[in-house]
Protein backbone atom coordinates (compact mmCIF):
# COMPACT_ATOMS: atom_id res chain seq x y z
CA UNK A 1 0.00 0.00 0.00
CA UNK A 2 2.92 2.51 0.81
CA UNK A 3 4.41 1.57 -2.33
CA UNK A 4 1.45 2.77 -4.15
CA UNK A 5 0.89 5.95 -2.02
CA UNK A 6 4.23 7.29 -3.37
CA UNK A 7 3.27 6.75 -7.15
CA UNK A 8 0.43 9.46 -6.30
CA UNK A 9 1.45 13.21 -6.84
CA UNK A 10 -0.06 15.07 -3.89
CA UNK A 11 -0.59 18.46 -4.02
CA UNK A 12 0.70 20.86 -1.03
CA UNK A 13 -0.45 24.22 0.64
CA UNK A 14 2.19 26.11 -1.18
CA UNK A 15 1.30 24.44 -4.58
CA UNK A 16 -1.97 24.71 -4.66
CA UNK A 17 -1.88 28.03 -3.84
CA UNK A 18 0.51 28.99 -6.59
CA UNK A 19 -1.55 27.19 -8.99
CA UNK A 20 -4.69 29.20 -8.32
CA UNK A 21 -2.58 31.96 -8.45
CA UNK A 22 -1.23 31.10 -12.50
CA UNK A 23 -4.88 29.92 -12.77
CA UNK A 24 -6.62 33.38 -11.95
CA UNK A 25 -4.21 35.64 -12.58
CA UNK A 26 -3.11 36.96 -15.69
CA UNK A 27 -0.53 39.97 -16.22
CA UNK A 28 -2.43 40.51 -19.69
CA UNK A 29 -5.47 42.26 -17.98
CA UNK A 30 -3.31 44.93 -16.54
CA UNK A 31 -3.41 47.21 -19.44
CA UNK A 32 -7.50 47.03 -19.50
CA UNK A 33 -7.78 48.38 -16.02
CA UNK A 34 -4.49 50.82 -16.28
CA UNK A 35 -7.28 53.05 -18.33
CA UNK A 36 -8.96 54.04 -15.25
CA UNK A 37 -5.62 55.19 -13.28
CA UNK A 38 -5.91 55.44 -10.05
CA UNK A 39 -9.66 54.61 -9.78
CA UNK A 40 -8.46 51.10 -10.86
CA UNK A 41 -7.74 50.19 -7.23
CA UNK A 42 -11.35 50.79 -6.60
CA UNK A 43 -12.52 48.00 -9.38
CA UNK A 44 -10.01 45.95 -7.91
CA UNK A 45 -10.94 46.43 -4.43
CA UNK A 46 -14.51 46.18 -5.03
CA UNK A 47 -14.65 43.13 -7.71
CA UNK A 48 -12.84 41.53 -4.70
CA UNK A 49 -15.46 42.26 -2.24
CA UNK A 50 -18.41 41.39 -4.19
CA UNK A 51 -17.06 38.62 -6.33
CA UNK A 52 -13.31 36.92 -5.84
CA UNK A 53 -13.98 37.26 -1.49
CA UNK A 54 -17.27 35.22 -1.88
CA UNK A 55 -16.35 32.72 -4.45
CA UNK A 56 -12.94 31.69 -1.98
CA UNK A 57 -15.14 31.84 0.62
CA UNK A 58 -17.93 29.21 -1.06
CA UNK A 59 -15.22 27.32 -3.14
CA UNK A 60 -13.32 26.48 0.65
CA UNK A 61 -16.93 24.94 2.43
CA UNK A 62 -18.06 23.18 -0.50
CA UNK A 63 -14.85 21.92 -1.48
CA UNK A 64 -14.27 20.88 1.65
CA UNK A 65 -17.66 19.32 2.38
CA UNK A 66 -17.05 17.20 -0.50
CA UNK A 67 -13.09 16.33 -0.17
CA UNK A 68 -13.29 12.63 -0.67
CA UNK A 69 -15.80 13.07 -3.85
CA UNK A 70 -14.96 13.47 -7.52
CA UNK A 71 -16.81 16.50 -9.40
CA UNK A 72 -16.23 19.81 -8.56
CA UNK A 73 -18.98 22.03 -9.34
CA UNK A 74 -20.87 19.11 -10.82
CA UNK A 75 -21.07 17.63 -7.49
CA UNK A 76 -21.69 21.19 -5.43
CA UNK A 77 -24.57 22.05 -7.90
CA UNK A 78 -26.09 18.76 -8.35
CA UNK A 79 -26.67 17.59 -4.86
CA UNK A 80 -28.43 21.17 -4.42
CA UNK A 81 -30.68 21.51 -7.62
CA UNK A 82 -29.79 17.86 -9.49
CA UNK A 83 -27.90 16.82 -12.03
CA UNK A 84 -29.19 18.46 -15.14
CA UNK A 85 -28.05 22.06 -13.33
CA UNK A 86 -24.99 19.92 -11.90
CA UNK A 87 -24.11 18.98 -15.53
CA UNK A 88 -24.84 22.70 -17.07
CA UNK A 89 -22.39 23.91 -14.06
CA UNK A 90 -19.36 21.60 -15.22
CA UNK A 91 -19.88 22.50 -18.57
CA UNK A 92 -20.27 26.11 -18.45
CA UNK A 93 -17.07 25.74 -16.23
CA UNK A 94 -15.00 23.48 -19.31
CA UNK A 95 -16.41 25.33 -22.41
CA UNK A 96 -15.87 28.79 -20.88
CA UNK A 97 -12.31 27.73 -20.50
CA UNK A 98 -12.05 26.23 -23.93
CA UNK A 99 -13.72 29.47 -25.63
CA UNK A 100 -11.04 31.92 -23.21
CA UNK A 101 -7.65 30.30 -24.63
CA UNK A 102 -7.20 31.99 -27.85
CA UNK A 103 -7.40 35.16 -25.55
CA UNK A 104 -4.93 34.42 -23.18
CA UNK A 105 -2.98 32.90 -25.65
CA UNK A 106 -3.19 36.05 -27.87
CA UNK A 107 -1.01 37.78 -24.98
CA UNK A 108 1.72 34.87 -24.86
CA UNK A 109 1.90 35.21 -29.06
CA UNK A 110 2.58 39.01 -28.14
CA UNK A 111 5.55 38.38 -25.50
CA UNK A 112 7.21 35.88 -27.95
CA UNK A 113 6.51 38.79 -30.34
CA UNK A 114 8.64 41.29 -28.03
CA UNK A 115 11.54 38.53 -27.52
CA UNK A 116 13.48 41.32 -30.36
CA UNK A 117 15.30 44.25 -29.78
CA UNK A 118 13.83 46.50 -32.26
CA UNK A 119 10.02 47.87 -30.83
CA UNK A 120 8.41 49.04 -33.79
CA UNK A 121 8.98 46.00 -35.46
CA UNK A 122 8.11 44.07 -32.34
CA UNK A 123 4.97 45.39 -32.12
CA UNK A 124 4.34 45.02 -36.81
CA UNK A 125 4.73 41.35 -35.62
CA UNK A 126 2.49 41.06 -32.43
CA UNK A 127 -0.48 42.99 -34.59
CA UNK A 128 0.12 40.00 -37.30
CA UNK A 129 -2.96 37.77 -37.73
CA UNK A 130 -1.17 34.85 -39.33
CA UNK A 131 1.68 35.33 -36.75
CA UNK A 132 -0.95 34.91 -33.60
CA UNK A 133 -2.67 32.40 -34.91
CA UNK A 134 0.16 30.24 -35.04
CA UNK A 135 1.72 30.70 -31.93
CA UNK A 136 -1.60 30.57 -30.27
CA UNK A 137 -2.21 26.93 -31.24
CA UNK A 138 1.54 26.07 -31.09
CA UNK A 139 1.38 27.13 -27.14
CA UNK A 140 -1.91 25.38 -26.78
CA UNK A 141 -0.73 21.99 -28.37
CA UNK A 142 1.59 22.15 -26.08
CA UNK A 143 0.06 22.27 -23.26
CA UNK A 144 -2.15 19.90 -24.30
CA UNK A 145 0.24 17.26 -24.72
CA UNK A 146 1.91 17.98 -21.08
CA UNK A 147 -1.26 17.31 -19.61
CA UNK A 148 -1.69 13.77 -21.09
CA UNK A 149 1.82 13.28 -19.32
CA UNK A 150 -0.34 13.48 -15.82
CA UNK A 151 -0.80 15.46 -12.92
CA UNK A 152 2.61 15.46 -12.27
CA UNK A 153 3.65 17.05 -14.73
CA UNK A 154 1.12 19.75 -14.64
CA UNK A 155 2.27 20.67 -11.00
CA UNK A 156 5.66 20.77 -11.57
CA UNK A 157 5.03 23.52 -14.92
CA UNK A 158 2.34 25.30 -13.07
CA UNK A 159 4.41 25.38 -10.48
CA UNK A 160 7.84 27.24 -11.67
CA UNK A 161 5.53 28.54 -14.54
CA UNK A 162 3.69 30.35 -11.96
CA UNK A 163 6.84 31.93 -10.26
CA UNK A 164 8.68 32.38 -13.44
CA UNK A 165 6.14 33.92 -15.67
CA UNK A 166 3.30 35.72 -13.57
CA UNK A 167 4.70 36.37 -9.81
CA UNK A 168 8.38 37.30 -10.42
CA UNK A 169 7.25 39.66 -13.14
CA UNK A 170 4.12 41.11 -11.51
CA UNK A 171 6.91 41.80 -8.59
CA UNK A 172 9.29 43.07 -10.96
CA UNK A 173 7.06 45.35 -12.27
CA UNK A 174 5.80 46.83 -9.06
CA UNK A 175 9.75 47.43 -8.51
CA UNK A 176 10.54 49.10 -11.90
CA UNK A 177 7.57 51.92 -11.00
CA UNK A 178 9.17 52.02 -7.83
CA UNK A 179 12.63 52.94 -8.76
CA UNK A 180 11.07 54.84 -11.83
CA UNK A 181 9.44 57.21 -9.77
CA UNK A 182 12.18 57.69 -6.95
CA UNK A 183 14.82 58.25 -9.40
CA UNK A 184 12.71 61.42 -10.58
CA UNK A 185 10.82 59.67 -13.40
CA UNK A 186 7.38 61.83 -14.93
CA UNK A 187 4.50 59.37 -14.13
CA UNK A 188 1.96 59.08 -16.79
CA UNK A 189 -0.50 57.94 -14.00
CA UNK A 190 -2.67 61.53 -12.68
CA UNK A 191 -2.15 59.99 -8.75
CA UNK A 192 -4.27 63.25 -7.86
CA UNK A 193 -7.67 61.78 -9.96
CA UNK A 194 -10.43 60.40 -7.97
CA UNK A 195 -10.39 56.98 -5.97
CA UNK A 196 -14.11 56.91 -7.06
CA UNK A 197 -15.04 56.42 -10.87
CA UNK A 198 -17.71 58.65 -12.69
CA UNK A 199 -20.19 55.53 -11.82
CA UNK A 200 -23.22 57.19 -13.99
CA UNK A 201 -20.40 56.50 -17.17
CA UNK A 202 -22.11 53.46 -18.77
CA UNK A 203 -18.73 52.78 -20.79
CA UNK A 204 -16.63 52.77 -17.30
CA UNK A 205 -18.95 50.19 -16.17
CA UNK A 206 -19.13 47.72 -18.95
CA UNK A 207 -14.78 47.42 -19.35
CA UNK A 208 -14.85 47.25 -15.46
CA UNK A 209 -17.09 44.44 -15.66
CA UNK A 210 -14.33 42.50 -17.54
CA UNK A 211 -12.71 42.56 -14.35
CA UNK A 212 -14.64 39.58 -13.15
CA UNK A 213 -12.88 37.78 -15.26
CA UNK A 214 -9.58 38.64 -14.03
CA UNK A 215 -10.56 37.14 -10.72
CA UNK A 216 -12.45 34.15 -11.81
CA UNK A 217 -10.91 30.81 -11.52
CA UNK A 218 -10.56 30.26 -7.34
CA UNK A 219 -13.23 27.51 -7.51
CA UNK A 220 -11.34 25.77 -10.05
CA UNK A 221 -9.18 24.13 -6.95
CA UNK A 222 -12.15 22.08 -5.96
CA UNK A 223 -11.48 19.81 -8.73
CA UNK A 224 -8.25 18.68 -7.34
CA UNK A 225 -9.21 18.17 -3.65
CA UNK A 226 -8.98 14.63 -3.40
CA UNK A 227 -5.31 15.16 -5.10
CA UNK A 228 -4.18 16.74 -1.46
CA UNK A 229 -2.75 15.89 1.65
CA UNK A 230 -5.24 16.76 4.32
CA UNK A 231 -7.34 18.88 1.88
CA UNK A 232 -10.49 19.78 4.79
CA UNK A 233 -8.05 21.99 6.48
CA UNK A 234 -5.06 22.29 3.45
CA UNK A 235 -7.52 23.23 0.47
CA UNK A 236 -8.93 26.99 2.47
CA UNK A 237 -5.72 27.93 3.16
CA UNK A 238 -4.72 27.78 0.08
CA UNK A 239 -7.64 29.25 -1.47
CA UNK A 240 -7.26 32.03 1.12
CA UNK A 241 -3.19 32.49 0.17
CA UNK A 242 -3.78 32.51 -4.07
CA UNK A 243 -7.08 35.49 -2.83
CA UNK A 244 -4.31 37.76 -1.33
CA UNK A 245 -1.85 37.45 -3.39
CA UNK A 246 -4.27 37.73 -6.63
CA UNK A 247 -5.24 41.11 -5.26
CA UNK A 248 -1.96 42.34 -4.63
CA UNK A 249 -0.42 41.65 -7.99
CA UNK A 250 -3.25 43.16 -9.48
CA UNK A 251 -3.98 46.33 -7.39
CA UNK A 252 0.25 47.38 -7.93
CA UNK A 253 1.01 45.97 -11.31
CA UNK A 254 -2.01 48.35 -12.49
CA UNK A 255 -0.57 51.29 -10.85
CA UNK A 256 3.13 50.20 -12.10
CA UNK A 257 2.09 50.26 -15.79
CA UNK A 258 -0.63 53.08 -15.70
CA UNK A 259 2.86 54.82 -14.55
CA UNK A 260 5.11 54.59 -17.47
CA UNK A 261 2.45 54.34 -20.34
CA UNK A 262 0.33 57.26 -21.30
CA UNK A 263 -3.62 56.56 -20.85
CA UNK A 264 -4.34 57.24 -24.59
CA UNK A 265 -1.33 54.83 -25.67
CA UNK A 266 -2.60 51.59 -23.90
CA UNK A 267 -3.05 48.84 -26.32
CA UNK A 268 -4.82 45.82 -24.22
CA UNK A 269 -2.61 42.94 -25.94
CA UNK A 270 0.66 44.80 -26.19
CA UNK A 271 0.80 47.12 -23.49
CA UNK A 272 2.55 44.95 -21.02
CA UNK A 273 5.24 44.52 -23.10
CA UNK A 274 5.94 48.04 -23.99
CA UNK A 275 5.59 49.05 -20.65
CA UNK A 276 8.62 46.60 -19.52
CA UNK A 277 10.76 48.07 -22.62
CA UNK A 278 9.99 51.60 -21.38
CA UNK A 279 11.35 50.97 -18.07
CA UNK A 280 14.32 48.94 -19.22
CA UNK A 281 14.96 51.95 -21.76
CA UNK A 282 14.77 54.20 -18.71
CA UNK A 283 17.77 52.01 -16.59
CA UNK A 284 19.47 51.21 -20.01
CA UNK A 285 18.53 47.87 -19.07
CA UNK A 286 16.82 47.15 -22.83
CA UNK A 287 18.93 43.40 -22.76
CA UNK A 288 16.57 42.73 -20.08
CA UNK A 289 13.35 42.97 -22.29
CA UNK A 290 13.91 39.58 -24.53
CA UNK A 291 14.31 37.69 -20.90
CA UNK A 292 11.00 39.22 -19.53
CA UNK A 293 9.14 38.33 -22.67
CA UNK A 294 10.20 34.62 -22.63
CA UNK A 295 9.17 34.53 -18.61
CA UNK A 296 5.75 36.04 -19.45
CA UNK A 297 5.72 33.33 -22.36
CA UNK A 298 6.18 30.67 -20.14
CA UNK A 299 3.93 32.33 -17.74
CA UNK A 300 0.82 31.75 -20.73
CA UNK A 301 1.74 28.04 -20.88
CA UNK A 302 1.58 27.71 -17.11
CA UNK A 303 -1.71 28.97 -17.17
CA UNK A 304 -3.09 27.25 -19.97
CA UNK A 305 -1.96 24.42 -18.51
CA UNK A 306 -3.13 24.32 -14.91
CA UNK A 307 -6.91 25.39 -17.14
CA UNK A 308 -6.49 22.34 -19.63
CA UNK A 309 -6.27 20.15 -16.77
CA UNK A 310 -8.65 21.16 -14.27
CA UNK A 311 -12.09 22.20 -16.08
CA UNK A 312 -11.34 18.61 -18.22
CA UNK A 313 -10.53 16.82 -15.56
CA UNK A 314 -14.10 17.48 -13.90
CA UNK A 315 -16.32 17.23 -16.95
CA UNK A 316 -14.59 13.84 -17.54
CA UNK A 317 -15.17 12.35 -14.26
CA UNK A 318 -18.78 13.23 -14.54
CA UNK A 319 -19.19 11.98 -18.66
CA UNK A 320 -17.74 8.42 -16.95
CA UNK A 321 -20.72 8.38 -14.44
CA UNK A 322 -22.72 8.30 -17.57
CA UNK A 323 -22.90 12.04 -19.04
CA UNK A 324 -20.73 11.96 -21.95
CA UNK A 325 -20.95 9.33 -24.69
CA UNK A 326 -17.76 6.45 -24.11
CA UNK A 327 -16.02 8.26 -26.71
CA UNK A 328 -15.41 11.14 -24.19
CA UNK A 329 -14.45 9.03 -21.83
CA UNK A 330 -11.15 7.82 -23.28
CA UNK A 331 -7.69 7.86 -21.12
CA UNK A 332 -4.02 6.97 -22.29
CA UNK A 333 -2.18 5.32 -19.89
CA UNK A 334 -1.52 8.07 -17.64
CA UNK A 335 -5.62 7.96 -16.81
CA UNK A 336 -5.78 11.49 -18.20
CA UNK A 337 -9.02 12.54 -20.30
CA UNK A 338 -7.02 12.19 -24.02
CA UNK A 339 -10.33 12.39 -26.11
CA UNK A 340 -11.73 15.50 -24.21
CA UNK A 341 -8.32 16.95 -24.63
CA UNK A 342 -8.06 16.51 -28.46
CA UNK A 343 -11.70 17.74 -28.70
CA UNK A 344 -11.27 20.68 -26.53
CA UNK A 345 -8.31 21.37 -28.90
CA UNK A 346 -9.93 20.70 -31.97
CA UNK A 347 -12.67 23.93 -30.86
CA UNK A 348 -9.72 26.16 -29.81
CA UNK A 349 -8.03 25.39 -33.20
CA UNK A 350 -11.66 26.57 -34.68
CA UNK A 351 -11.36 29.57 -32.73
CA UNK A 352 -8.00 30.80 -33.42
CA UNK A 353 -9.40 30.81 -37.37
CA UNK A 354 -11.96 33.70 -36.08
CA UNK A 355 -8.40 35.87 -36.75
CA UNK A 356 -9.23 36.24 -40.30
CA UNK A 357 -12.85 37.89 -39.40
CA UNK A 358 -12.55 39.79 -37.04
CA UNK A 359 -11.43 43.82 -37.42
CA UNK A 360 -8.22 43.47 -35.39
CA UNK A 361 -6.25 41.45 -32.90
CA UNK A 362 -7.49 43.25 -29.97
CA UNK A 363 -10.88 43.31 -31.10
CA UNK A 364 -11.09 39.25 -31.34
CA UNK A 365 -9.79 39.18 -28.15
CA UNK A 366 -11.96 41.28 -26.65
CA UNK A 367 -15.27 39.74 -28.17
CA UNK A 368 -13.63 36.30 -27.19
CA UNK A 369 -12.54 37.51 -23.22
CA UNK A 370 -16.29 38.95 -22.84
CA UNK A 371 -18.12 35.78 -24.13
CA UNK A 372 -16.10 33.63 -21.64
CA UNK A 373 -17.43 36.45 -18.44
CA UNK A 374 -21.27 35.65 -19.58
CA UNK A 375 -20.71 31.78 -19.30
CA UNK A 376 -18.90 32.02 -16.56
CA UNK A 377 -20.99 33.88 -14.85
CA UNK A 378 -24.07 32.47 -15.27
CA UNK A 379 -22.08 29.25 -13.65
CA UNK A 380 -21.43 31.28 -10.43
CA UNK A 381 -24.75 32.41 -9.98
CA UNK A 382 -25.53 29.05 -9.88
CA UNK A 383 -23.11 28.04 -7.85
CA UNK A 384 -23.36 30.38 -5.43
CA UNK A 385 -27.43 29.88 -5.27
CA UNK A 386 -26.22 25.61 -4.82
CA UNK A 387 -24.01 27.00 -1.74
CA UNK A 388 -27.30 28.48 -0.15
CA UNK A 389 -29.24 25.77 -0.91
CA UNK A 390 -27.35 23.37 0.55
CA UNK A 391 -27.49 24.79 3.85
CA UNK A 392 -30.67 23.49 4.30
CA UNK A 393 -31.36 19.96 1.82
CA UNK A 394 -28.10 18.79 3.81
CA UNK A 395 -28.00 20.82 6.60
CA UNK A 396 -26.43 17.95 9.14
CA UNK A 397 -23.68 17.16 6.61
CA UNK A 398 -20.05 17.73 8.33
CA UNK A 399 -18.46 21.02 7.32
CA UNK A 400 -14.79 20.73 8.04
CA UNK A 401 -14.91 24.48 7.13
CA UNK A 402 -18.09 26.19 7.68
CA UNK A 403 -18.50 30.02 6.52
CA UNK A 404 -20.30 31.53 10.00
CA UNK A 405 -19.71 29.45 13.04
CA UNK A 406 -23.98 29.13 13.87
CA UNK A 407 -26.90 29.26 11.79
CA UNK A 408 -27.03 30.40 7.88
CA UNK A 409 -27.35 34.34 8.13
CA UNK A 410 -23.55 34.73 6.93
CA UNK A 411 -23.86 32.33 4.15
CA UNK A 412 -27.00 34.16 3.29
CA UNK A 413 -24.87 36.86 2.97
CA UNK A 414 -21.76 35.93 1.42
CA UNK A 415 -23.25 34.10 -1.36
CA UNK A 416 -25.93 36.95 -1.86
CA UNK A 417 -23.27 39.70 -2.03
CA UNK A 418 -21.34 36.93 -4.95
CA UNK A 419 -24.47 36.53 -6.40
CA UNK A 420 -25.70 39.98 -6.91
CA UNK A 421 -21.72 41.20 -7.94
CA UNK A 422 -22.04 38.22 -10.97
CA UNK A 423 -25.51 39.07 -11.97
CA UNK A 424 -24.37 43.14 -12.49
CA UNK A 425 -21.44 41.60 -14.70
CA UNK A 426 -23.45 39.59 -16.34
CA UNK A 427 -25.77 42.46 -17.42
CA UNK A 428 -23.21 45.23 -18.16
CA UNK A 429 -21.46 42.27 -20.08
CA UNK A 430 -23.36 42.46 -23.06
CA UNK A 431 -22.74 46.40 -23.71
CA UNK A 432 -20.18 46.93 -26.15
CA UNK A 433 -17.35 49.12 -24.58
CA UNK A 434 -17.15 52.86 -25.88
CA UNK A 435 -12.86 52.77 -25.16
CA UNK A 436 -11.84 49.28 -27.42
CA UNK A 437 -12.86 49.43 -31.18
CA UNK A 438 -14.79 46.08 -31.23
CA UNK A 439 -16.27 46.29 -34.84
CA UNK A 440 -19.40 46.18 -35.67
CA UNK A 441 -22.01 46.32 -32.93
CA UNK A 442 -24.33 43.86 -34.21
CA UNK A 443 -21.26 41.41 -34.74
CA UNK A 444 -20.68 41.91 -31.02
CA UNK A 445 -24.04 41.22 -30.22
CA UNK A 446 -24.87 38.04 -32.39
CA UNK A 447 -21.61 36.75 -31.03
CA UNK A 448 -22.42 36.97 -27.38
CA UNK A 449 -26.32 36.21 -27.69
CA UNK A 450 -25.87 32.96 -30.04
CA UNK A 451 -23.02 31.43 -28.50
CA UNK A 452 -24.49 32.29 -25.01
CA UNK A 453 -27.89 30.63 -25.76
CA UNK A 454 -25.70 27.58 -28.10
CA UNK A 455 -23.70 26.84 -25.34
CA UNK A 456 -25.87 26.79 -22.33
CA UNK A 457 -28.29 24.92 -24.83
CA UNK A 458 -25.97 22.07 -25.62
CA UNK A 459 -26.06 20.40 -21.68
CA UNK A 460 -29.17 20.42 -21.41
CA UNK A 461 -29.23 18.67 -25.74
CA UNK A 462 -26.89 16.28 -23.99
CA UNK A 463 -28.52 15.35 -20.77
CA UNK A 464 -31.71 14.68 -22.28
CA UNK A 465 -30.34 12.01 -24.66
CA UNK A 466 -27.80 10.17 -22.40
CA UNK A 467 -28.19 6.23 -22.49
CA UNK A 468 -27.52 3.90 -19.89
CA UNK A 469 -24.82 2.27 -21.81
CA UNK A 470 -22.48 5.46 -21.50
CA UNK A 471 -21.90 4.68 -17.81
CA UNK A 472 -18.46 3.40 -17.39
CA UNK A 473 -18.48 -0.02 -14.95
CA UNK A 474 -14.97 0.85 -13.81
CA UNK A 475 -16.61 4.08 -12.60
CA UNK A 476 -16.32 5.12 -8.49
CA UNK A 477 -18.66 8.34 -8.71
CA UNK A 478 -20.17 8.56 -5.57
CA UNK A 479 -24.00 8.48 -5.90
CA UNK A 480 -25.72 11.68 -4.72
CA UNK A 481 -26.45 12.29 -0.96
CA UNK A 482 -30.52 11.89 -2.30
CA UNK A 483 -29.42 8.35 -4.09
CA UNK A 484 -28.00 6.80 -1.54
Amino acid sequence: MNGNAKQVAKLGVFTLAIMNVTAVVSLRGLPAEAEYGVSSAFYYLFAALVFLIPTSLVAAELAAMFKDKQGGVFRWVGEAFGKKWGFLAIWLQWIESTIWYPTVLTFGAVAIAFIGMDQSHDMALASNKLYSLVVVLLIYWTATFISLKGMGWVAKVARIGGLVGTIIPAALLVVLGIVYLATGGVPQMDFHGSFFPDLTNMNNLVLASGIFLFYAGMEMGGIHVTDMENPAKNYPKAIFIGAAVTVIIFVLGTFALGVIIPQKDINLTQSLLIGFDKYFAYLKASWLSPVIAVALAFGVLASVLTWVSGPSKGIFAVGKAGYLPPFFQKSNENGVQRNILLVQGAIVTVLGLLFVIMPSVQSFYQILSQLTVVLYLIMYLIMFAAAIRLRYNMKDYPRPYRIGKGGNGMMWIVSGVGFCGSLLAFVLSFIPPGQIATGSNTVWYLVLAIGCIVMVGIPFIIYANRKESWVDKTSTFAPFHWEA
